[in-house]
């Protein structure tokens, strides 16, 4: 009964982990496919392997918190293992379904704090931590993009205006046995450097999102008696994303880089 649940528990982990890759990879690279700079393949691509940077470095110290500090790891039996996994990947295929990014932390944090509370073993010094963090961060890149935006903006769209592409930025000659790459035509330096800029910053969030999010998706297992090691777990939670990358995180690319608002090349 021990070895199925461990096998389900994987199952859901890798279920977690596949809408987390929808959910992420269009935050990070909405913006970059929504300007024509990388086609959604690319930004899978580059989504798995800066996430897996992210993850198997700074991952760790999150798994660690989420696997044992929230609640204690006792708590996370194979069962209660399995429900938190399986209503943190509900709620996130759900928002992805509909195109909607979906903050996954939250999501698997929410989930994990039900489990102490009906447990009585929640960290509340550690949840307020948590909480306040969520509440300023946000409240402080509202304010700078709105400074940003007001009063900013305009100088930096009259000194650094950058080309809106029709065509992507890199482009593929097929009239050879190889394909060749090259720039797109109508780019000029100041966009190289521009487009260069956007996609880094869209690697880096990647980075990011492997650091936070792997423990979304297998911390309850590496906190269930050891059901996974710490490495093993990343090495599920990455193959997990890369799922999710390359399949349903097209809507959400489509959401972030067009839909919810019209953004200059230079906004991005």
């Amino acid at each position: 009964m021990v070895e199925l649940l461990a096998v389900v528990g994987i199952g859901v982990a890798v279920f977690v982990g596949f809408n987390i890759g929808g959910s992420s990879t269009g935050v990070a690279f909405g913006p970059a496919v929504g300007s024509r700079l990388v086609r959604k393949t690319t930004a899978g691509a580059l989504f798995v392997g800066f996430g897996f940077l992210g993850a198997w470095t700074v991952g760790r110290n999150v798994i660690a918190t989420m696997s044992s500090s929230i609640v204690p790891a006792t708590q996370f039996t194979p069962i209660a293992s399995v429900a938190v996994l399986f209503f943190t990947g509900a709620s996130l295929l759900i928002s992805n379904l509909y195109g909607v990014p979906a903050s996954t932390s939250m999501t698997a944090v929410g989930a994990i704090v039900g489990l102490g509370l009906a447990s009585g073993t929640l960290n509340q010094a550690l949840m307020f931590v948590i909480v306040s963090a969520w509440i300023v961060a946000p409240l402080v890149c509202l304010v700078i993009g709105v400074v940003v935006g007001r009063y900013l903006y305009p100088y930096l769209d009259r000194y650094i205006a950058f080309t809106t592409f029709d065509l992507h930025f890199i482009q593929l000659d097929r009239s050879g046995a190889i394909p060749r790459p090259s720039i797109n035509p109508n780019a000029s330096p100041q966009d190289i450097v521009g487009s260069l800029s956007v996609v880094v910053i869209g690697c880096y969030m990647a980075f990011s999102a492997g650091a936070s999010n792997a423990a979304n998706a297998v911390a309850p297992l590496v906190g269930a008696g050891g059901s996974l090691t710490v490495d093993q777990g990343v090495m599920l939670a990455v193959a997990a994303f890369g799922l999710g990358s390359f399949t349903i995180a097209r809507r959400t690319l489509e959401t972030v880089g067009d839909d919810i608002t019209e953004l200059p090349f230079s906004r991005h």
